[in-house]
């Protein structure tokens, strides 16, 4: 236990922006949800995000309370994460500027054999075997796998935000890890609705995705099951590749005027967007406990997702399911939701209630505290007695 009356320093760090901006995902969302509410219950918080070659290197700032330091890196894949995490943490302690270290990304835990070194708790942030995504070359499975054996020894604790990958760990390494899934409470904004005008988009009359284009999220399925559908709908793809690749390029080049590509957009016009599409779906191959699927269901969307143990997880039985990778299964629930769709709004109505009777962002923030000044340790020992 951290046994200090000054309140508790967090440093975080493994997400690209706070807030999150162009090439951001589920991490940048995650820690927007989740560090100013530690900064609530009296923590202080340091946010390290990225800056890269060509952009202003902007002053240590707030925002939600947040200082934000940025730390510049290279946009070389592969490399960019841990030239960058090995920078924060020569300015952690260097520096001294916490107490507990909360990283993302196992690929990040041979830092935190220094950070122990010098006197710090660290907490990794897990939400799948980061090596089995398919946008890594052989050389950096080979690496993230290394980097497991190092996370399953070397932290405080591991939070896992999905039941499967945690059981994975805890077989695997003989020990007992935390669980914490994400919330999905969204303040809405109706302002935020002049998106679809600027968008030129009617209230649900598209389908939506929203995410990074890469392989694991299965757009290669998505974009062929919809050209094949017979429907005057649209297919909006909200965001892009962090890097420039041929997966984005060969995703962009398809000649169906129905499927737009808007690039980036966050925050409140997002949740504009989720509340407001005919369904929202997510194709994917691989995910942890997604933040996409969390909200739009909070919001009312209808959500059809691949049948992957974590989707299912999420949404139970409530969810509309495709089977993983059939682009023709794909299309038979597009289709089924197009001609049904009064009990396409019975199945959303059912989605929405089970997320928002069981997931809460302000949960999760106490459960972290908890992890960070160690009560759940205790708590654990004392039900052990």
């Amino acid at each position: 236990m951290i046994q200090s009356s000054r309140p508790l320093r967090i440093a975080a760090f493994g997400f690209r922006r706070f807030p999150p901006r162009d090439g951001s995902a589920g991490a940048e969302k995650y820690v927007l949800e989740l560090l100013p509410r530690l900064v609530a219950r009296g923590c202080q918080v340091t946010a390290y995000e990225r800056a890269y070659p060509g952009e202003a290197l902007p002053p240590p700032h707030e925002h939600l309370g947040v200082t934000v330091r940025a730390v510049r890196t290279t946009r070389r894949s592969g490399l960019e994460a841990l030239l960058h995490s090995a920078k924060v943490t020569l300015d952690i302690i260097l520096h001294n500027r916490a107490d507990v270290v909360h990283m993302q990304n196992g690929g990040n835990s041979p830092f935190a054999l220094l950070l122990r070194l010098f006197g710090k708790k660290t907490f990794l942030s897990e939400d799948g075997n980061e090596w089995q995504r398919g946008k890594w070359s052989w050389l950096g499975k080979s690496y993230l796998k290394m980097t497991m054996f190092v996370s399953a020894f070397v932290h405080n604790e591991i939070i896992f935000d999905n039941i499967f990958t945690r059981a994975f760990f805890e077989k695997r390494f003989k020990r007992k890890y935390a669980f914490i899934p994400f919330g999905a409470d969204v303040e809405y904004d109706a302002k935020a609705e002049d998106v679809l005008s600027r968008l030129g988009l009617k209230r649900g009359e598209y389908f939506l995705f929203v995410g990074r284009f890469i392989p694991d999220k299965g757009l290669h399925y998505l974009i062929p099951a919809f050209e094949g559908l017979p429907t005057d709908k649209a297919l909006v793809l909200v965001g892009g590749s962090p890097h420039p690749s041929d997966y984005d390029k060969a995703l962009r080049a398809t000649q169906d005027p129905r499927i737009r590509f808007p690039g980036y957009v966050y925050g409140a016009e997002t949740h504009a967007l989720m509340k407001n599409c005919f369904a929202y779906v997510q194709p994917s191959d691989l995910e942890g406990l997604s933040p996409v699927i969390l909200e739009s269901a909070y919001l009312g969307a209808p959500v059809i997702c691949s049948d992957i143990e974590e989707n299912r997880y999420v949404l139970q039985e409530h969810g509309l399911y495709f089977k993983k990778g059939d682009i023709a299964d794909l299309r038979r629930v597009l289709a089924g939701a197009l001609a049904d769709p009064e009990g396409l709004k019975q199945t959303a109505a059912r989605q929405s209630e089970h997320v928002r009777r069981v997931y809460s962002w302000d949960s999760v923030a106490d459960q972290h505290l908890s992890v960070f000044e160690g009560r759940r340790e205790r708590q654990t020992a004392a039900a052990a007695h």
